[in-house]
């Protein structure tokens, strides 16, 4: 059971740097390199890796662009993922997880066979950056962690709202960056509710964001609504739980629906969203 991973950067050394340090663990294979984003797009639609390593900043294509590309191409409706189609029960649940590096949660599903009908499962259950195991995602399902020199960096939030799992700085510690891939691997963000809420916030305050209708918010039921906006707010399922006086697993049934009928990926788009509605405003 292996996370397939495709490898970018335009500089050479730090590509194949970061592809040996991959490939010498047991439960990642790199399935390809690529120098700019055009060809990422290009490997990543044969390949169907689990988890794609892209640079912010490179020629010909960035990786901005790059990432939304690949996240079309891939995205659970494409794939038939029956959570995009409103079953949540049957598919992959990033809500219904365990404590990660903050106490956060890491959801975990079982691997199935890939569009092509290829047996292509993500890593097995293992070790996160706290010793907490990290069980693998489905596969089929092409997971784009971005790579950036530095944490403000203005494309951040704009590969967040396209669905990117997250972000690492590239001079991460090399267990740091084994561990980032195997969170993303296994369907979850890598960034903890409380910081990506911190880092949207940061972005709403400083610069334009484009306003969506609340008309999106509309097929939530009231008490998903109220997740929702405690969600916004980068409230763990533990934290909202105890606002709601329900159970954490209610908790993550709610999730995985809002997530279902809103079609995101994951708890960190759930945020972005929030905002881009004015469901939650910078500072509430």
């Amino acid at each position: 059971m292996t996370i397939r991973v495709l490898v970018v950067d335009d500089q050479a050394m730090v590509r194949e740097g970061f592809a040996a340090l991959l490939g010498a663990q047991d439960d990642i294979a790199v399935v390809g390199q690529a120098e700019n984003g055009a060809i990422a797009v290009e490997m990543a639609a044969i390949h169907r890796p689990d988890v794609v390593l892209m640079d912010v900043r490179m020629p010909v294509m960035d990786g901005l662009e790059a990432a939304r590309r690949i996240l079309a191409d891939a995205s659970p409706a494409r794939l038939g993922d029956p959570a995009a189609l409103g079953d949540p029960t049957a598919a992959h649940d990033p809500a219904a997880a365990g404590p990660g590096p903050d106490g956060t949660d890491i959801s975990s599903a079982p691997a199935g066979p890939g569009p092509d009908g290829t047996d292509i499962s993500s890593a097995p259950a293992g070790p996160g950056p706290d010793g907490t195991d990290i069980s693998s995602a489905p596969a089929g399902v092409t997971h784009v962690l971005m790579l950036t020199t530095f944490d403000v960096d203005d494309y951040v939030y704009d590969a967040l709202r396209l669905g990117a799992s997250g972000f690492l700085l590239k001079d991460a510690l090399a267990e740091e960056l084994v561990a980032a891939v195997r969170i993303v691997a296994s369907g979850e963000a890598l960034l903890a509710p409380s910081v990506t809420k911190r880092l949207i916030e940061q972005f709403a305050l400083s610069r334009a964001r484009p306003q969506l209708s609340r008309e999106r918010l509309d097929g939530l039921t009231e008490r998903e609504l109220e997740v929702m906006t405690l969600l916004g707010r980068g409230w763990s399922n533990q934290e909202i739980a105890a606002e709601l006086f329900i159970a954490q697993q209610t908790v993550k049934t709610h999730v995985s629906k809002i997530l279902a009928k809103l079609e995101l990926r994951d708890r960190v788009q759930a945020v972005v969203l929030a905002y881009d509605t004015g469901l939650v405003q910078p500072g509430s």
